[in-house]
């Protein structure tokens, strides 16, 4: 699929589907784009579409079947949309660190295809907003999902699900009091179940 020219061309694209519950519409909305008038537009479609499923098959899928509705707060970005973002202090990353992540039509440093989506898990938010908790949601994904890195923000616990051809599975967050990394690669933490962690949680449910 080209680049679309056009606002049928964009229709188009909008309308493909990336997976049972999730198409392309989904993950093009971008507050930044719509205030400052950037056109939010894969420069090649074909490979965002390629990830895009990825991420919704592999991991926003589970994650709606298990716990039903979540929402997309920020997906795709465009080159030109991340780097105004990055430029004018609007928590975007540089877009070298973003290909594979939220640009998914550029791939990463290791020449995979990777995705990202900024959800809020609503059946997480109860327990959430009563305990503070958001480790449950975190450890449940590490467990279940082919995940490549979580990160974790304050308001509703909206989460960062970064799918990618090499994956690093790390859990990072920004809510306090802990900040930080949760888990990865090489810490005593990583391996085995982490069921105890998140059974209050799915009890509750």
């Amino acid at each position: 699929m080209r680049k679309p020219q056009s606002m049928k061309g964009l229709e188009e694209l909008g309308r493909v589907r990336l997976s049972q519950n999730f198409f392309m519409r989904d993950f093009l909305y971008s507050e930044i784009a719509s205030f400052y008038g950037i056109p939010n537009i894969p420069d090649d479609p074909d490979l965002a579409i390629a990830a895009g499923k990825r991420l919704c098959e592999e991991c926003l899928e589970p994650l709606t079947a298990r716990f039903g509705r979540i929402s997309i707060r920020s997906a795709y970005r465009s080159p030109g949309v991340n780097q105004f973002g990055n430029e004018h202090d609007l928590n975007c990353g540089r877009n070298e660190t973003n290909f594979g992540g939220h640009i998914w039509d550029r791939r990463d440093a290791l020449g995979g295809i990777g995705a990202t989506a900024c959800i809020i898990v609503h059946a997480l938010l109860p327990w959430y907003e009563a305990t503070g908790r958001w480790e449950a949601l975190g450890w449940w994904i590490h467990d279940h999902l082919p995940y490549d890195e979580l990160e974790f923000f304050p308001k509703f616990a909206a989460v960062n699900v970064n799918w990618r051809e090499h994956p690093k599975r790390r859990i990072h967050s920004f809510i306090p009091p802990r900040r930080g990394v949760l888990t990865k690669p090489g810490m005593a933490n990583f391996d085995g179940s982490h069921e105890a962690e998140y059974a209050e949680w799915l009890a509750g449910l």
